[in-house]
């Protein structure tokens, strides 16, 4: 992977809370299923935090998402920074993982600005990425980082410590530097979900098991991912130049690691209980593996229609 010197970077995309504190309890909740935030599947309990939530929203009528014991987005974040890091004044922006993962998400939204019209006739809305430090409060509620990365469907953003990689290549033994573009247009994969409407429908069926509607959905955003990586050599800053130069093989071969390494069966296994299909909320290693290749081969999003898909 080769990125462009000279690209303009749009820090404006990021949110950076790191240092907020996080905030704490006592304000308005995302309400009902549709607060429910979508982690990528790794960190460091992230499989068993989605479980418990959902536990917690499906059983108990709206529950905890619905009730406004958990706080809303409020805090406010200073890219002040991140700005100035990222400038491409800075020569050495690019050892900086905050400049490189700006990018990666100036990438996948510039990407989806033109794909979302062409293959769903639906203009896209921009979703900013929070980056935050072990708490942080959500239109879903108060999440920390042990849920890994997630999307909140209730303010339309994207959150993440970036110390989830760290996570993701010591413990899931994902180690490429193009993980973490994988992680972002995953997320960004939900977000096109929610302006498409899937993510509603989405939480009508099962949110467990090996062909859940929670599985369908996590899925189709690692194929959303793949089709972002067909095309990200083709994604432009806002005055028309090249974000990457390049995308290798090897580059895509790390994406297909990371989509592995947080399989349901491989977390259950590295946790150390028997693979139990019936907890399946985010697919196998082999199902994310195909699906996020399913995207990359074919570089077309209509392709990815998990919901209708027989066999996943």
């Amino acid at each position: 992977m080769e990125f462009n010197d000279d690209a303009d970077l749009d820090t404006s995309q990021v949110d950076d809370r790191r240092g907020s504190g996080g905030g704490g309890f006592g304000g308005g909740g995302g309400g009902g299923l549709g607060g429910i935030p979508i982690p990528i599947g790794g960190g460091k309990s992230g499989l068993i935090i989605t479980i418990v939530i959902l536990a917690i929203v499906v059983c108990g009528g709206g529950g905890l998402f619905g009730s406004g014991l958990l706080g809303g987005g409020s805090d406010k974040g200073d890219n002040t920074n991140i700005s100035k890091s990222c400038d491409k004044s800075n020569p050495d922006r690019f050892k900086n993982a905050d400049c490189r993962n700006v990018l990666y998400i100036n990438s996948v939204q510039a990407y989806w600005k033109q794909m979302l019209p062409q293959a769903f006739g639906k203009q896209y809305q921009p979703a900013k990425t929070v980056f935050f430090s072990n708490a942080v409060n959500t239109g879903c509620g108060q999440a920390d980082s042990g849920v890994g990365p997630f999307y909140c469907p209730a303010d339309s953003q994207v959150y993440i410590d970036l110390t989830f990689y760290n996570e993701l290549s010591s413990r899931f033994g994902a180690s490429g530097e193009f993980a973490a573009p994988y992680v972002i247009a995953h997320e960004y994969g939900h977000h096109i979900q929610n302006l498409l409407g899937t993510n509603a429908k989405a939480q009508q069926g099962s949110q467990q098991g090996a062909k859940s509607a929670s599985v369908r959905l996590e899925l189709q955003a690692d194929c959303y991912a793949g089709t972002w990586a067909n095309h990200a050599t083709e994604t432009k800053d806002p005055k028309g130049d090249a974000l990457f130069k390049s995308i290798s093989e090897s580059d895509v071969a790390e994406a297909v690691e990371a989509a592995e390494a947080i399989g349901d069966d491989t977390i259950q296994k590295r946790s150390g209980g028997r693979v139990n299909p019936d907890a399946f909320t985010h697919g196998t290693s082999a199902q994310r593996k195909k699906w996020f290749l399913q995207g990359f081969n074919t570089g077309d999003p209509r392709q990815c229609d998990t919901f209708s898909a027989s066999s996943l």
